[in-house]
């Protein structure tokens, strides 16, 4: 039952944010802003793909422990992919709020996602590994959480400084996908059904998607009204 309920939510997901990323890309009509957004999406899915693909896979056939290589490249594969997320999400937040300048703020995301992917690629991470380290997730993830903070911080400010209430909800998407992440990464290893929580997590992250999707639709009935 599980490996039919999880097939069936990863498929949906995947679906729904690269079918959403490629609308927003074809019909961005030369608004920087959709596209970007819309790139960010399909990264998102095609990222997850990657390890979400094999593990589903793996519960509807021989299991989790004779997918170990294929479940841990595709974590890693998803490790970069979600740190250039963060990055092109940080663009969409210089485009929105049409932010120029603080090349301090700017080099601050990119040292913080080079850390994230050097950490990473370190073999000690030992990702086809049946028991990979505890310590060397908790390393990469620091400058990831880094990331994440920052950009939290930057969404809350910009969307009440300009009463955006489109995007008012966007730094709560990210608080909410970190809340349900980072207790996987400490405890799932113990506690699997703490894995669980990777359902909600995601389901921030689809949240996200459609703030986007939907100011997008917003404007274009708002431009042919």
């Amino acid at each position: 039952m599980q490996a039919i309920i999880e097939t069936l939510f990863d498929i949906v997901y995947l679906a729904t944010v690269i079918t959403i990323g490629i609308i927003m890309i074809k019909n961005s009509n030369g608004n920087k802003q959709h596209k970007l957004f819309g790139i960010m999406a399909v990264t998102l899915g095609l990222g997850d793909s990657f390890h979400l693909v094999p593990r589903a896979l793996a519960l509807n056939t021989t299991g989790l422990e004779s997918f170990t290589v294929a479940l841990g490249m595709g974590k890693f594969i998803t490790s970069i992919t979600m740190t250039i997320f963060y990055i092109i999400l940080y663009y969409v937040w210089r485009l929105r709020y049409k932010v120029q300048g603080k090349n301090n703020l700017t080099i601050s995301v990119y040292l913080l996602a080079i850390a994230r992917i050097v950490i990473s690629i370190m073999p000690q991470n030992a990702w086809t590994s049946a028991t990979p380290p505890l310590a060397w997730g908790i390393y990469r993830n620091i400058p990831f959480a880094a990331m994440g903070i920052l950009i939290i911080i930057l969404f809350y400010q910009s969307a009440k400084e300009a009463k955006d209430i489109a995007f008012k909800n966007m730094w709560l998407t990210i608080v909410l996908s970190f809340a349900f992440y980072i207790p996987v990464v400490l405890w799932a290893d113990g506690y699997p059904l703490v894995g669980m929580l990777m359902i909600p997590k995601t389901c921030a992250y689809v949240w996200t998607v459609f703030i986007g999707y939907n100011e997008m639709k917003a404007l274009k009935k708002y431009e042919a009204s």
